[in-house]
């Protein structure tokens, strides 16, 4: 058997939470056609009778502004510490020296795989050009193209992955999808519902904290804080009496119950917690 574990690293326009859904054959990583959706590194686990993928999706690569930039972009760096391999996920339509500088700079020292995603997009002459381009960067063994959104070609990128794989036993029970707690997911699936809702900069000056998370017998109970930069976004998060944050709880809502498969009760409020995305304290409470 195969077992190993695979780095997807990329620019925040990549698409690489949607390929880490296309990979599991469901939603576990949140999307938003907004740039820097991710911040955590989600572990996710792809297992067959030959294989078993232990999958990191880290933040997009970005250049930190802030102190949660910085550990977004740690969370990067240390996930290619423990990699057997790395994807290299990129738009099809980036230039191709934007990503030879990008590739450049991280010199990665396992396997490369070089993911064109969004094929789709461009004419297939484009396509084969820019293969070839990725082909011959240094330290590429494969580039492999495809279309996340589409699910295209991706059995084809998973052969990729084992054929560069150790032998090994499995990680993970064949049972597990990830190693984060439902409760993670639970504030993730709200934070996309805001990415969706809200315009500007709302979404990126916002967290989600579950405080509570109960299973019932009928039932379960969220209760889910949404933490803003200034008074003046809780306004907006809330709208005029109210009717935005009801609109974001229904969706929410909806999307758990799916999510869940179950019935769920939810409640949200708004903090507003000055600068905390320069703030060690709120950052470390808040999972960074």
């Amino acid at each position: 058997m195969k077992a190993g574990f695979v780095n997807i690293i990329g620019k925040p326009n990549a698409g690489k939470s949607t390929l880490l859904n296309a990979f599991l054959g469901e939603k576990l990583s949140i999307v938003s056609s907004k740039v820097q959706t991710t911040r955590h590194r989600i572990r996710a686990f792809l297992t067959s009778d030959d294989y078993q993928i232990v999958f990191s999706d880290t933040p997009g690569v970005i250049e930190p502004k802030y102190k949660l930039h910085e550990k977004m972009m740690h969370a990067v760096n240390s996930s290619l510490e423990d990699a057997d391999v790395c994807l290299f996920v990129v738009d099809a339509r980036d230039s191709v020296e934007e990503i030879h500088n990008l590739v450049d700079e991280f010199k990665i020292k396992v396997p490369l795989i070089l993911v064109m995603n969004k094929i789709d997009l461009l004419k297939t002459a484009e396509v084969t050009e820019k293969e070839q381009a990725f082909a011959e960067f240094k330290g590429v063994e494969k580039v492999v193209k495809v279309s996340a959104n589409k699910k295209n070609n991706i059995e084809s990128l998973v052969a990729a992955i084992v054929e560069l794989l150790p032998e090994g036993e499995p990680y993970y029970d064949k049972d597990e999808l990830t190693d984060l707690p439902t409760k993670f997911f639970a504030g993730e699936i709200i934070r996309e519902k805001i990415f969706e809702l809200y315009e500007e900069e709302i979404p990126y000056q916002t967290t989600v904290m579950i405080s509570r998370f109960e299973e019932k017998t009928t039932l379960i109970k969220i209760v889910a804080e949404i933490v803003v930069q200034r008074e003046s976004q809780k306004a907006i998060l809330l709208g005029t009496g109210g009717s935005k944050i009801k609109e974001l709880g229904t969706r929410s809502r909806m999307e758990l119950e799916k999510f869940l498969d179950a019935k769920v009760f939810l409640e949200l409020f708004v903090k507003v917690r000055n600068n905390w995305r320069n703030n060690e304290l709120y950052l470390k409470e808040y999972g960074y």
